[in-house]
């Protein structure tokens, strides 16, 4: 960038950038600008069809807005320049994309999104605005989600009750009746607004209701954010099992806001954690040594380690999804703890632990098959149980092994009566295996199950 560009040529640049993006540009703006910025005023320019002429332009506008932002004042509210934060909505950059072979969109990770949420609404729906949330996070988040929007494009709200519980086909039955009532069509767009059961559920509703409609994933709770809300799973549970009932159906966008990080409980950013420690163990070294040696940081929800834990979290996740969508094969490392994890959380009746801290113990144990089978050493298991205790406490539960195996026996993972099992291949490398033998598991909870009653919260 030239340095003897002046203030007022800064201006005219950053005005043909926000018109470039947003509607075509006056003449005398493109004219006057674009040699400025480096780009032909009649080139043709599209972020959607051509992602390096959009990087460029991006990169382009970065360098002059830094430039700007130390010579000129903040511009005031206008039509041109709504606020500071909306300059340039349409560079909202994503932290990255989820691409599968049927579905391609962005994450967003980062604070004060809702007003960006609102403009994607606003900009990509055909229909009405719906939202499914419970009771408890729309008491605390309510009035800044509609603030959001404009008074003309409020949006519908649904309620959901907290709880595993809820997680079921009659909650879904009532919901679907609510969007009947309110005018749903397929050109109406659902916002899962709240933690993992109110994006699975709200997910599953919105890839049913009208055989589909588009849905957008705003996860509240760190647990949703690293997991749940990115792949596209969606389900509700039946008393056999969780998540026996379901459908695979992406989201249009995932919007993790940081700042709503700031009213879970303790003990829910906890078992968040858990499923972010699990990405570092199956597939992501260098993400399981930064929570290895930062756990003082992030457990005091530092900005930059919290980010950074969020982010490497959703691109494991979502290299794997690109990778096998729907679950035939890699995808299942994913479920690394999940097998016994859903088998605890089936024997105590979703009512002791949260899932979250379900999983952690599940690893601890499948931690002790590995250990047996010799595909990690025990070098490398102390460092992984060490890790894992140092996100805890874990909460103590009562089990017997005949409940945790008759529960994992129902684990849909099982295929033609084989039990799919997933395994630590050393640090950041997991397998998938389907000869694990009931004596190999009954060794592992034998070690589990006298700790899981001594812990105390």
């Amino acid at each position: 960038m030239r340095k003897s560009v002046e203030t007022k040529d800064l201006l005219k640049v950053n005005v043909f950038f926000y018109f470039r993006l947003h509607q075509p540009a006056p003449e005398h703006c493109s004219e006057a600008a674009a040699p400025l910025a480096g780009i032909r005023a009649d080139e043709p320019l599209n972020p959607e069809s051509n992602r390096h002429k959009a990087q460029h332009l991006t990169n382009r506008k970065n360098q002059f807005s830094r430039a700007a932002a130390s010579r000129l004042p903040a511009p005031a509210s206008s039509r041109l320049y709504p606020a500071p934060r909306t300059l340039y909505p349409a560079f909202m950059k994503p932290a990255l994309t989820v691409q599968t072979p049927s579905a391609k969109y962005p994450v967003y990770v980062g604070r004060n999104l809702f007003p960006d949420l609102a403009r994607t609404v606003q900009k990509s729906a055909k229909g009405q605005a719906f939202i499914v949330t419970s009771p408890e996070i729309w008491a605390l988040w309510g009035k800044k989600f509609l603030a959001a929007f404009p008074e003309s494009a409020q949006p519908t709200v649904l309620f959901l009750p907290a709880g595993e519980k809820f997680k079921r086909m009659a909650e879904v039955e009532k919901l679907a009746d609510q969007l009947a009532r309110s005018g749903a069509d397929r050109s109406s767009v659902l916002i899962a607004f709240g933690g993992g059961i109110v994006g699975d559920l709200g997910g599953f509703l919105a890839a049913i209701y009208m055989r589909g409609i588009e849905y957008i994933q705003v996860p509240t709770t760190l647990l949703a954010q690293v997991d749940s809300s990115v792949g596209g799973k969606t389900g509700a549970n039946l008393a056999a099992g969780k998540n026996l009932i379901g459908s695979f159906h992406h989201p249009r966008a995932v919007f993790a806001d940081l700042d709503v990080l700031q009213t879970l409980p303790d003990r829910e950013f906890r078992a968040g954690l858990f499923e972010s420690v699990k990405a570092g163990i199956i597939r992501d070294a260098k993400l399981f040594r930064f929570m290895e040696q930062n756990a003082e940081k992030i457990l005091a929800r530092d900005p930059a380690a919290l980010e950074r834990v969020i982010t490497d979290s959703i691109r494991m996740k979502a290299g794997v999804v690109a990778l096998d969508e729907r679950e035939s094969g890699l995808r299942m490392i994913l479920n690394f703890g999940h097998t016994l994890g859903h088998a605890i959380e089936a024997a105590t009746q979703y009512r002791k632990l949260l899932h979250g801290e379900a999983i952690a113990w599940g690893m601890l144990a499948a931690l002790r098959v590995a250990l047996a089978r010799k595909t990690v050493g025990p070098d490398q298991a102390e460092r992984i149980e060490k890790t894992i205790l140092a996100y805890g406490p874990l909460p103590p539960f009562r089990a017997t092994t005949a409940q945790l195996l008759e529960a994992a026996g129902r684990d849909k993972k099982n295929r033609a009566g084989t039990r799919r099992f997933v395994l630590p291949k050393g640090i950041g490398e997991a397998v998938v295996v389907e000869d694990v033998k009931d004596t190999e598991l009954e060794e592992a909870l034998g070690w589990l199950l006298p700790r899981a009653r001594r812990t105390r919260d």
